[in-house]
């Protein structure tokens, strides 16, 4: 009974410190703002792969929302035009393979799925890797760049 006693107490008084000592640690500050700009960006990139044939103004206005920098300049020149086509993007898989906390930006990459379904055709489902920018705004982490990237034969 003694034993299990000290040995609940020592367990303790590690977890206590452990935790006081990780409680300012930059690696858990850092570690949020990993995992702040994965959520973001895979909320945005599925955001940029979705458009509704029938809602062309709302896809535009989601997309400014969801970028920044010249990406943003692009979207706002561009705008969505005319679709025919509608699309629903949803990121399979994503990872951070850069963040620079100090200077507020990330790169990642994902794979989406977009379901793409044409006016009077059959629906179909592509797969894209894509790699994008983000920086950190006052509003959050925003897209600054997004491109695909090309898939190699073995």
């Amino acid at each position: 009974m003694v034993a299990a006693l000290t040995a609940s107490l020592a367990f303790a008084a590690l977890a206590g410190w452990t935790y006081l000592d990780a409680r300012d640690d930059s690696t858990v500050a850092y570690s949020t703002s990993r995992d702040a700009a994965l959520k973001a960006g895979r909320t945005q990139i599925a955001a940029l792969s979705t458009l509704d044939a029938a809602h062309p103004d709302a896809a535009l206005r989601t997309w400014l929302d969801a970028s920044t920098g010249p990406l943003h300049d692009e979207l706002r020149r561009t705008g969505a035009g005319k679709p025919t086509t509608s699309a629903r993007g949803s990121v399979t898989d994503a990872a951070v393979t850069e963040l620079d906390d100090r200077s507020g930006t990330a790169k990642l990459i994902a794979t989406v799925q977009v379901q793409l379904a044409p006016a009077g055709g059959a629906a179909t489902t592509d797969r894209k890797r894509l790699e994008a920018a983000l920086e950190r705004t006052a509003s959050g982490w925003k897209l600054k760049a997004l491109s695909a990237v090309p898939v190699t034969a073995p």
